[in-house]
C-alpha cells in the first residue's frame, strides 16, 4: 500500500464507522417500545456499535503510527466487525418487528446470530500477538498458539454452517414464527443432528479451553521479558483488571449500565493496547495498576458488606435500616481499609520506592552496619536495585587519595543511564543504572535523595579513614623526626661540641708554654664551629624553610622560582590578598606544594612557561601552578609527588587536584583553609 493509500484508509474507515454508529442508534430509537420476544435472541445494537467504535478509533490511530503492526489491524478489523454486528442486530429488529417486510431482514439476522460469533476470536488473537505483533517464539509455543486459535474458531465455523433448526434443537428453545420464516441457512450444511450435537458441545467447551494458552503465553512472555516489555504487558494486565471489575458487577443494576460499562471497558482496553505498543508514557501503568487494584477490591468489599448486612439484618431491621447499617459499616471501614490496600498495591506494583521513608531508612540501616567504604557502596547499589527494581547498578566513587572504588549489583541488561554523584558541589563519582524508560519526577527526587545520602556517607567514611591514616602518619612522622633530631644531635653535634670543648681546654693549657700550638688548636676549633653552624642551619631548614620567616611566603616562593628559572623555562609568580598574615602551617604547605609542583614541571613537563598564583580569600589560600607542557597521560598512575601534594593539603583539611585543562599543560590547584588554623 502506498503512503497516500495508508493516509486515506483511516479517514474512510472512520467516516464509515461514524455512519454505521449513527444508523444503528437511529434504528434503535425507532424500535424503542416495540416488543421483541426473548426467544428471538435479538438485542439493541448501540452497545455493540459503540464498542466497535471504541476499538476502531484506537486501531486507526495505531494504524497511522505503525501501519505494518499486526495489533493495529486486529483492533481495526474487529472494531469494524463489532460495528457491523451492532448494525445487523438493529436492522434485524427493525425489519422483523418495526417494519415487517423491509429488505435485508434474513441477511441481518443471519449475520448477527451466526457470523457475529467470529467476535470470539478477537481477544485470543490480540493476546497472542501482543505487544510486538508476532506469535510467540519457539516451535512448541507457536504450535500451541495456532491450536488455540483453531479451537476458538471452531464454534464460529460451526455456527455459520449449522442449520438454524439444529441450533434451536440444541438449545431447546424454538425460534419465533416470524424468525423461522426468514431465509436463515445460506451456508448451511445438511447433516444429521447426531453430528451437530456433539460437534457443538465440543466447540462450546473449546472456547474456555482455548483461553488457557493465551494466558500461559502472556505469563511466559512476562517472566522472560526485559523491564520495558514487562511494562507493556502490565498495561494489558491493567486492562484485564478493569474488564474483570466490569464483568463481576452485581446483577441488580439498570439494564443500560452493563452495556455502558462494557463499552468503557473495551475503550480502556484498546487505549491500553495503543499506549503499550507505542510505548507512550509506558511506566505510568504502575500507578494505574495500584489504583485499579485498590478501588476494585474496595468496590467488591462494599458490595459484600451490603449483601451480608441485607442478608443478616434485612428481616429484622427492615430494608431502610439495613441500608443505613450497611452505609455505617462501610463508612467506618472505608478509610483504614483504603489506606492499607493502597500501600499494599503500591508496594506490589512499584516496589519499595512507593514509600520514600522506607527506602531511605533501609539505606541508612545498611550504611550503619557496613564496616568499610566498599561495603557501604554495595549497600547503596543493593538498596537502589531493590527500591527501583533495577536489573543492574554500578557505583563508582573516587577516593581522596585518587583511587577509584567500583561496586556492582546485578547483571547489565538493556540501555544504561549514567548519573553524577556529587558531595558539597564536588564531583566524587557516578552511578550507572540499567533501566528501560525514564523515571518519573517523584522517582527522580527519591533517587537524588538516596544518592546524596550515599555520597555523604561514603565520603564521610573515606574522610574519617583518611583522617585516621593521616593522624597515624603524623604521629609516626613526629616520632621519626624526633628520632632523626636525636640522632643528628647525639651522633653529629654532640661529638663535635665535645671535641671542640677538649680542644679549647687543651689550648688554654698550652697558651702559656706553647702559644703557637694553642693558636692552631683554636683555629681548628673555629673551623669545626663553622661546620656545626652549617649542620644547625640544615636542621632548622628541614623543620621550616628560613626564607618563610625572612622573606614571607610570596618572596620565598619567588626565590624558589628564581632557582628553577632557566633559558628554556619562564616562571612567573603573582599573589594577592593578605599573604603576610597566613598561619605558619599554611605557609609551609603552600611552599612545599609549589616546590614539588615546580620540580615536576622541570623534570617531566617540558614546558616553556609556568605561572604560580597565590590568592588569600574567603578564609582560605588558593594555590595554582599552571604550565604549558605536555600534560599527564590518562594511563599515568599517580606517583609519590602527586600523592604528597594531596596529603599536604589534606593534613590541613583542604584539597589538592592535578588536572589537564583543555588548552593543554598541567594544572595543580590547592585550597588550604585558614580559619581553622588561626
Amino acid at each position: 500500500m502506498t503512503g497516500k493509500g495508508r493516509g486515506t484508509l483511516p479517514v474512510v474507515l472512520a467516516a464509515a464507522a461514524l455512519a454505521i454508529t449513527v444508523a444503528t442508534v437511529v434504528l434503535d430509537v425507532q424500535a424503542r417500545g416495540v416488543p421483541v420476544p426473548d426467544a428471538a435472541g435479538l438485542d439493541v445494537g448501540w452497545p455493540a456499535a459503540l464498542s466497535g467504535l471504541a476499538m476502531l478509533v484506537p486501531g486507526l490511530l495505531l494504524l497511522r503510527l505503525l501501519p505494518r503492526h499486526a495489533v493495529a489491524w486486529v483492533l481495526t478489523g474487529f472494531g469494524l466487525l463489532w460495528l457491523l454486528d451492532g448494525l445487523a442486530s438493529s436492522w434485524a429488529v427493525y425489519a422483523v418487528y418495526v417494519a415487517p417486510g423491509a429488505p435485508g431482514a434474513s441477511a441481518a439476522y443471519w449475520f448477527y446470530a451466526s457470523f457475529g460469533s467470529t467476535l470470539l476470536l478477537g481477544l485470543p488473537v490480540l493476546i497472542l500477538l501482543f505487544p510486538d505483533g508476532r506469535l510467540p517464539e519457539g516451535r512448541v509455543w507457536r504450535a500451541l498458539s495456532v491450536t488455540s486459535l483453531a479451537l476458538t474458531g471452531l464454534l464460529p465455523a460451526l455456527l455459520i454452517t449449522v442449520p438454524f433448526t439444529m441450533i434451536a434443537r440444541f438449545h431447546g428453545r424454538p425460534l419465533p414464527p416470524e424468525i423461522m420464516r426468514l431465509d436463515l441457512d445460506p451456508l448451511a450444511v445438511a447433516l444429521p443432528y447426531t453430528f451437530w450435537e456433539p460437534a457443538l458441545r465440543v466447540a462450546y467447551a473449546s472456547i474456555l479451553v482455548s483461553l488457557v494458552v493465551p494466558f500461559a503465553v502472556t505469563v511466559r512472555r512476562y517472566w522472560a521479558a526485559d523491564p520495558e516489555r514487562r511494562a507493556q504487558i502490565r498495561w494489558l494486565m491493567w486492562a484485564a483488571l478493569v474488564d474483570m471489575v466490569v464483568f463481576l458487577l452485581p446483577l441488580k443494576v439498570p439494564p443500560q449500565l452493563p452495556a455502558v460499562l462494557l463499552v468503557l471497558a473495551i475503550a480502556l482496553t484498546s487505549a491500553a493496547v495503543v499506549v503499550a505498543v507505542t510505548k507512550y508514557r509506558l511506566y505510568d501503568v504502575d500507578r494505574l495498576l495500584s489504583a485499579t487494584v485498590v478501588y476494585g477490591v474496595l468496590a467488591a468489599l462494599v458490595v459484600l458488606v451490603d449483601v451480608a448486612v441485607f442478608t443478616a439484618a434485612g428481616s429484622v431491621l427492615g430494608e431502610r435500616d439495613s441500608a443505613l447499617a450497611a452505609i455505617a459499616i462501610v463508612a467506618v471501614l472505608y478509610a483504614p481499609l483504603r489506606g492499607w490496600l493502597w500501600r499494599g498495591a503500591r508496594r506490589l506494583a512499584r516496589g519499595p520506592r512507593h514509600d520514600p521513608y522506607a527506602a531511605v531508612s533501609t539505606l541508612a540501616e545498611r550504611l550503619e552496619l557496613a564496616t568499610d567504604p566498599d561495603e557501604q557502596l554495595l549497600a547503596v547499589a543493593t538498596t537502589l536495585a531493590e527500591a527501583f527494581r533495577l536489573a543492574y547498578v554500578r557505583v563508582e566513587i573516587e577516593r581522596p587519595n585518587g583511587d577509584r572504588s567500583v561496586v556492582e549489583h546485578g547483571t547489565p541488561r538493556g540501555p544504561s543511564v549514567s548519573l553524577p554523584v556529587a558531595y558539597r558541589g564536588e564531583l566524587v563519582g557516578r552511578l550507572v543504572l540499567c533501566r528501560a524508560g525514564e523515571l518519573g519526577e517523584r522517582d527522580q527526587r527519591l533517587l537524588g535523595d538516596l544518592v546524596r545520602q550515599a555520597a555523604a556517607a561514603a565520603r564521610s567514611t573515606e574522610l574519617s579513614a583518611d583522617l585516621q591514616r593521616i593522624r597515624a602518619r603524623l604521629v609516626l612522622a613526629r616520632e621519626e623526626e624526633r628520632r632523626r633530631l636525636r640522632r643528628d644531635l647525639h651522633d653529629g653535634l654532640g661529638p663535635s661540641l665535645g671535641a671542640m670543648a677538649l680542644r679549647i681546654e687543651a689550648a688554654r693549657n698550652l697558651a702559656a708554654t706553647a702559644p703557637d700550638q694553642a693558636d692552631r688548636l683554636l683555629e681548628q676549633t673555629a673551623a669545626d664551629v663553622g661546620g656545626v653552624l652549617a649542620d644547625m642551619r640544615g636542621l632548622v631548614h628541614d623543620l621550616r624553610p628560613p626564607a618563610l620567616d625572612e622573606l614571607g611566603v610570596l618572596r620565598a616562593i619567588e626565590q624558589q622560582a628564581g632557582r628553577m628559572r632557566s633559558a628554556t623555562l619562564d616562571v612567573r609568580v603573582t599573589g594577592d590578598g593578605a599573604l603576610d598574615a597566613l598561619p605558619a602551617a599554611v605557609e609551609v604547605a603552600a611552599y612545599r606544594i609549589v616546590s614539588e609542583a615546580l620540580a615536576n614541571v622541570v623534570k617531566h613537563a617540558g614546558a616553556a612557561r609556568c605561572d604560580i598564583t597565590l590568592s588569600a580569600r574567603e578564609g582560605g589560600l588558593d594555590v595554582t601552578v599552571r604550565d604549558d607542557g605536555s600534560g599527564i597521560g590518562p594511563d599515568v598512575a599517580a606517583g609519590v609527588g602527586m600523592l604528597s601534594l594531596r596529603e599536604r593539603a589534606a593534613e590541613l583539611g583542604g584539597h589538592c587536584e592535578v588536572s589537564c585543562p583543555p588548552g593543554g599543560g598541567t594544572l595543580v590547584s590547592a585550597r588550604l583553609p585558614m580559619d581553622s588554623l588561626a
